[in-house]
């Protein structure tokens, strides 16, 4: 397998799209991450099953968050996507998030070219309302079982704000490395 942060870019992020590697596809209670010292993926831990993922999960290559992590991406499709493949991704916003006292932001996209939908979906107002809504409570409750009330999801903002969260994100990935 290649090392994703080796031969992928972060996109062209300041024109609205990004290169997204998929972790996690829709439905998944399987918390599979990206390791990056070791350029493959793994099975971090199962999830209850009441916890699956509400959509694809993954990371934008040569990013990271304030967490020490790859920016994470939220990918919405009416399909789950393989663990594994990279794509060209259109960003909607970003869910500003803490994770256990950490800043762990989420870059909300779609795919840059869907036929199937006519490329309908421009911004986050182009998606259900009940799509946000579920979103935030997955990440609001997802450790519930394990650590209440560790995860807060503080809001939803649009392309400019996830563009600054994907600069500051390159810059993080430039000074590390």
């Amino acid at each position: 397998m290649a090392d994703f942060n080796q031969i992928l870019d972060p996109g062209e992020y300041k024109e609205g799209t990004i290169n997204v590697v998929v972790e996690i596809p829709t439905g998944s209670n399987h918390k599979i991450e990206w390791d990056r010292k070791r350029a493959c993926f793994m099975l971090d831990r199962i999830e209850p099953v009441a916890f699956a993922k509400p959509c694809n999960y993954g990371f934008i290559p040569q990013t990271l968050d304030e967490d020490g992590d790859e920016l994470d991406a939220l990918i919405l499709t009416d399909q789950p996507l393989t663990t594994g493949i990279y794509l060209k991704a259109r960003v909607l916003g970003v869910m500003k998030f803490v994770d256990d006292g950490e800043v762990d932001d989420k870059i909300i996209c779609v795919v840059d070219d869907d036929r199937n939908n006519g490329d309908a979906i421009k911004t986050l107002e182009d998606l259900p309302k009940r799509t946000i809504e579920q979103i935030e409570f997955h990440f609001n409750h997802y450790k519930d079982l394990k650590k209440p009330g560790t995860t807060t999801v503080k809001g939803f903002f649009g392309v400019e704000e996830a563009t600054k969260v994907i600069e500051d994100s390159i810059s993080r990935w430039q000074s590390a490395n």
